[in-house]
């Protein structure tokens, strides 16, 4: 089926099913409207932000942002508590169509190259652009939404990396933060209980304090270098695929 948020107008029959946060679609569908305050708080606080996109994921939601340096833990708590102001004005969202032209045009005349990328893919294709508008801000946007921003009572900004513009590293590289909220301060509370036990299970903090393995800068960040720990690990796990291995019948074959 479709999903929908309450707007959407009924023009057949059909069966309607509502969807509350308990369900993974309903809290999709609510991260995202967070997403947009993220959005709207951005651009109050630095007006020369450019805007990307937003959208839930699985565990809460992120929005790029083209700055002119990174986000830092000030920043965040700046961002957050204006997020919360906008939420607790409670604001409501408006579904707006335009067409391909108007919509460039708009976005064009709000500095928003990103968006306006976005909408050039479609202006061949007849189709009308969505927009949806809290106060004074309005991001292009399929949807479906919250009806308001009210219902976010709980907010906390995760993290803040890089990201390059559609995943291409010929691209921009873009400021990403992330967050997540809730319906109720508690559900937030819980959320963040799990998440820091989760960081004492980390393989990435264990293997460090147990001198398994580290990294470096001039070698990346990406790449680990195994230490006499980690690589005993490895050697006995070599030892053992080969000892199953052999078990098995397997015959071992190298190539240049």
């Amino acid at each position: 089926g479709d999903l929908c948020d309450l707007r959407t107008p009924l023009e057949k029959d059909c069966k309607v099913e509502l969807l509350t946060f308990d369900n993974v679609d309903g809290q999709k569908t609510f991260w995202h409207t967070a997403s947009h305050v993220l959005a709207q708080a951005v651009k109050r606080l630095y007006p020369n932000a450019k805007c990307a996109i937003g959208p839930a994921v699985d565990n809460g939601f992120y929005y790029d942002f083209d700055v002119e340096k990174p986000f830092s833990p000030e920043d965040l708590e700046k961002i957050k508590a204006e997020m919360k102001k906008i939420v607790k004005s409670g604001l409501e969202l408006e579904r707006v169509e335009l067409s391909p032209e108007e919509a460039e045009k708009k976005l064009e005349e709000m500095n928003e190259p990103y968006k306006v990328e976005l909408v050039k893919e479609h202006s061949d294709k007849g189709e009308h652009i969505t927009f949806y508008k809290q106060g004074e801000f309005i991001d292009l946007c399929a949807g479906p939404h919250l009806m308001s921003v009210a219902p976010i009572k709980a907010i906390e900004l995760t993290a803040c990396t890089g990201a390059y513009w559609r995943g291409d590293a010929n691209n921009a590289q873009l400021c990403r933060v992330y967050g997540v909220a809730f319906p109720k301060a508690s559900m937030l509370e819980e959320h963040l209980k799990k998440l820091e036990e989760a960081k004492l299970r980390d393989h990435n903090k264990l293997g460090r304090e147990l001198e398994y393995f580290t990294t470096v800068d001039y070698v990346g960040q990406g790449l680990p270098i195994l230490l006499p720990k980690g690589a005993r690990v490895v050697q006995l796990l070599q030892r053992w695929v080969e000892d199953v291995e052999q078990s098995k019948g397997c015959l071992l074959t190298k190539t240049p």
